[in-house]
């Protein structure tokens, strides 16, 4: 105990990939004799579920397909029929592994596919999953991904979720009812809807901008809920632009210009915003901002303002 307690010392405070280390998890050594991967993935090219295994353990599957793919097992499940026995020994058996390791394997198998479906999860990997020198098998090490619109029925995975693993700024604007991923760039890029924030991005990256974040307001135009996406986004270290993105679609344009006049003379922006908008009632959404006497740069094309956003972020 004393020495697992020195070595944990050692790493507790960390920094891995900008996360500070909290926690430990101390595990028995294994005697290995190989190591094998097992995963589960939610395949949305084929609709259903893959399973994937592979005799090359230990490493990144990524890296197992991209260099020997002969070593890699895979299956369809349908999810109306689930996985059957016979597919999981079959994948078992491929794999070249002894007998009884085998038949563990494909039981193995078996219970993971109960947890991937009972959990809804979207990936549910076991790497290492290994054969001792004693012949029996053991999981090493595993990940599960979970999607989360299920997360509402999965409370106890939910009250899993550590916050001091994720983003601040996205841990508040889920607390806002907003969509919004750290990207690292110096663009803040707001829009409503995912698709057209996803294009935004892609049009702003081409425009040699780099992106700060993701935020999605949805299809809400209130003024709150615009103030929250500029107050979040302003938290962005570096921030030289913002790029707010607007399809009047369901959302009226003029609705949505009247609530950013509103935000823009209660809170102070420091860095130009570049607007683009289109759809619903354009022409008088154009004019509100126009008259308001901010100093707003609106475009009418997506590439024009991705232009714009780009020169003004330039050092």
């Amino acid at each position: 105990p004393a020495e697992a307690e020195q070595a944990a010392s050692k790493i507790i405070g960390m920094k891995i990939k900008d996360v500070t280390v909290r926690k430990v998890l101390v595990m028995e050594k294994v005697d290995i004799a190989q190591e094998l991967f097992l995963g589960l993935v939610f395949d949305r090219d084929k609709r259903g579920h893959g399973l994937i295994a592979s005799s090359a353990g230990g490493v990144d599957i990524e890296e197992v397909s991209a260099k020997t793919p002969e070593k890699i097992r895979s299956a369809f499940i349908h999810p109306l029929t689930g996985l059957s026995p016979y597919q999981a020994r079959e994948i078992a058996f491929s794999l070249g592994i002894p007998q009884k390791a085998a038949l563990e394997t494909s039981r193995t198998l078996t219970i993971l596919y109960d947890i991937f479906v009972r959990t809804d999860a979207t990936l549910a990997e076991i790497n290492p999953y290994v054969i001792r020198k004693d012949g029996a098998t053991v999981a090493i090490d595993a990940k599960m991904n979970f999607d989360d619109n299920a997360l509402y029925r999965q409370k106890r995975i939910e009250g899993l979720r550590d916050p001091g693993e994720e983003e601040p700024l996205e841990i508040e604007a889920k607390g806002a009812d907003l969509a919004y991923v750290h990207l690292g760039g110096d663009i803040g890029i707001i829009g409503n809807g995912a698709g057209l924030v996803m294009t935004t991005l892609d049009v702003v990256t081409a425009a040699g901008g780099k992106p700060a974040n993701f935020l999605d307001i949805g299809g809400s135009s209130s003024p709150e809920k615009v103030r929250r996406a500029l107050e979040i986004v302003l938290k962005e270290n570096g921030l030289k632009a913002i790029f707010l993105n607007v399809f009047g679609g369901i959302t009226r344009c003029d609705d949505v210009a009247n609530g950013l006049v509103q935000v823009l003379k209660k809170i102070r922006v420091p860095v130009p915003i570049v607007i683009r908008m289109t759809g619903t009632n354009v022409d008088l959404g154009m004019k509100i901002l126009n008259e308001s006497g901010l100093n707003l740069k609106t475009y009418p094309t997506m590439q024009l303002a991705a232009q714009e956003a780009a020169r003004l972020a330039k050092p």
